[in-house]
C-alpha cells in the first residue's frame, strides 16, 4: 500500500462526510479529533468541498481529503484546498493519471475485477470498493482478493456499526469509509457533540472487534 494513505487508514475508518455549510466545517473536524478520529474524506457533493476542506485542515492533527472526485478540475480544486489524498467512485483512467501529476495518492472506485486489473494497469495497489453491500460485500472482497492478492481495499457504501465486523475480518481489507458518525442533519445544524459521541463509539466498536 501506498505509504502516503498510512495516516488514511491508521485508524481503520474513514468517515466520509457530506458538508452544505464550510462554516460548519471546522467543528466537524475538532469533533472528529475528540472521538479519536482525526481523518475526513470530505465529499464533492456540494458546493460548499473545497472551502469545506480548506477549513479543516486548519485543525491540527486532521488528515483530509476529498472524495467523488470525478474530474480533474475538481482534484484541482481539492489539492488547492489541502486535501491530502482523493477519493472517487469510480475508475477515470484520467483522474488517476492526474492525481500522479499532483503528487496525491487516489482511492478510485472499483466493484469488478476488471476495474480493479485496470487499477493496477495504473500503479495502484490499494482500491476503494463501491457500493461495497451492494456489490456483494465483505464475501466479495474476499472473493476478489483472491486473484488480486497484491491489492488491498477501502470498501465504502452501506457499512455500518452492525456489518463493519464482517468487513474487518477480511485481510485484504486495510480501511472502511462510512458516514453513520457524521450524520449530515447533525453536522448541518451544528451537532458536534453528536458527531463526537457517535465517532467515540465507532472507535471503540473497531476496538471490540480486533480484540474478539
Amino acid at each position: 500500500m501506498d505509504a502516503r494513505l498510512d495516516p488514511v487508514v491508521a485508524h481503520t475508518l474513514v468517515p466520509v462526510v457530506v458538508i452544505d455549510d464550510a462554516d460548519r466545517a471546522a467543528g466537524l473536524a475538532e469533533a472528529l479529533v475528540a472521538g479519536g478520529l482525526p481523518v475526513a474524506e470530505v465529499t464533492f457533493r456540494t458546493a460548499a468541498a473545497a472551502e469545506a476542506i480548506a477549513a479543516m485542515v486548519k485543525v491540527p492533527g486532521m488528515t483530509v481529503g476529498a472524495g467523488t472526485v470525478r474530474t480533474t478540475e475538481q482534484a484541482d480544486a481539492a489539492v488547492a484546498a489541502g486535501a491530502t489524498f482523493l477519493v472517487s467512485a469510480g475508475l477515470s483512467e484520467k483522474v488517476v493519471r492526474h492525481a500522479g501529476e499532483l503528487g496525491v495518492p487516489i482511492l478510485p472506485g472499483t466493484a469488478t475485477a476488471t476495474e480493479i486489473q485496470l487499477a493496477t494497469e495504473l500503479g495502484l495497489d490499494t482500491v476503494k470498493f463501491f457500493p461495497a453491500e451492494t456489490a456483494g460485500g465483505a464475501s466479495a472482497i474476499k472473493a476478489l482478493a483472491a486473484p488480486f492478492h497484491d491489492i488491498t481495499f477501502v470498501p465504502t457504501g452501506g457499512i455500518g456499526p452492525k456489518n463493519l465486523a464482517d468487513y474487518l475480518a477480511v485481510k485484504a481489507i486495510v480501511g472502511v469509509g462510512g458516514s453513520w458518525m457524521c450524520p449530515r442533519d447533525a453536522v448541518a445544524v451544528g451537532d458536534f457533540a453528536t458527531v463526537e459521541r457517535l465517532t467515540a463509539e465507532a472507535v471503540r466498536l473497531v476496538d471490540s472487534i480486533r480484540k474478539a
